[in-house]
């Protein structure tokens, strides 16, 4: 995968897309159009759009484990197990954050959070089924842009704890 760089006529980054090219990780991005005001999921039209199976678009989610915000990434053809989440996290029970609270936290809009470059800097649990991909789509910072990213490189930018979490 070639590493993607910022044309002059390009906006500048999102903090996620900046953390990939300060780290000198290879990616691309790609982006997508999206009705912020459709029914249901943004990922698996983002998966579609992008041409791709939706198992290797990946949803970010914040989450409370104890008291504890947390994020997980998980595919969009999948949902967060709360209670797989709890137990990589090592707490007796999660549930989904408060959006405005997801929003503070991250810096980024609910449906534009991405993993990395996040404004507080969180513990990270990335779904197991990431490994079983070459690359895969992450949101970049916002609705209408992915990365593509190897599933490795991700995990360690985010030090993630990689786990089944999804159901």
């Amino acid at each position: 995968m070639a590493k993607r760089t910022r044309r002059a006529h390009e906006p500048a980054g999102t903090p996620a897309l900046l953390a990939v090219e300060r780290a000198g990780v290879d990616h691309r991005l790609h982006e997508h159009a999206t009705d912020v005001h459709a029914e249901g999921e943004i990922g698996p039209e983002s998966a579609r759009q992008l041409g791709v199976s939706p198992d290797r678009v990946f949803k970010t989610l914040v989450a409370d484990c104890g008291g504890r915000l947390v994020v997980a990434v998980v595919p969009v053809s999948h949902h967060l197990d709360l209670k797989a989440l709890a137990r990589a996290m090592g707490a007796k029970k999660a549930q989904m954050a408060d959006p405005a609270v997801a929003e503070r936290s991250s810096g980024y809009v609910v449906g534009g959070i991405s993993p990395l470059g996040q404004r507080t800097t969180l513990p990270t649990v990335v779904d197991d089924s990431a490994l079983d991909h070459e690359t895969i789509f992450v949101s970049a910072g916002k609705r209408s842009l992915k990365l593509e990213i190897a599933p490795a490189d991700l995990v360690e930018l985010c030090a993630a704890v990689v786990a089944p979490i999804r159901t």
